[in-house]
């Protein structure tokens, strides 16, 4: 499972949770969104290997990584997206996009209709880029009910 982003800019593979570069770019990740929100502010149960039925990684030519993003099947077969990050450096570039379209294809071959996620309030980007990528704002599940710095959306596929 292997595909070039529609620029032949990034490489995004099928990469092992706890990969070297795959721990990279989620601390990374937890260090910005710890700093967003001064600590872990994230309801439920974390991420796991176990629990994560995909996880891809995104290079850019070089060979760097810039991006990764997973999904967690939640209930009735729904994929949620997870560990959606892309280096502060790379944003902009259409690897994020790229790296959607992947989970999205993933999510199908899991036999998932629909995607699933949730963001926090102050990641404003985040929230934009879902917006514009067609996910719908919905009450928020799960874990995620109830939590006061958290928004939900959903994508039918």
């Amino acid at each position: 499972m292997s595909a070039e982003a529609p620029s032949d800019t990034f490489l995004i593979d099928v990469e092992h949770f706890d990969s070297p570069d795959a721990q990279r770019l989620r601390a990374a990740q937890r260090i910005e969104i710890d700093s967003t929100y001064g600590g872990d502010t994230e309801p439920g149960p974390k991420p796991t290997a176990d629990s994560i039925a995909v996880f891809f990684v995104a290079r850019d030519q070089s060979g760097t990584p810039v991006g990764c993003g997973g999904l967690r099947i939640v209930e009735d077969g729904i994929a949620e997206v997870k560990r959606m990050y892309v280096r502060t450096e790379t944003r902009g570039t259409g690897v994020a996009a790229a790296i959607l379209r992947r989970l999205e294809e993933a999510a199908l071959d899991l036999g998932s209709p629909a995607l699933v996620l949730e963001t926090g309030t102050e990641q404003k980007r985040a929230i934009r880029f879902y917006e514009r990528e067609g996910f719908t704002r919905i009450a928020n599940f799960g874990p995620y009910a109830g939590a006061a710095r958290s928004v939900c959306y959903s994508k039918v596929l």
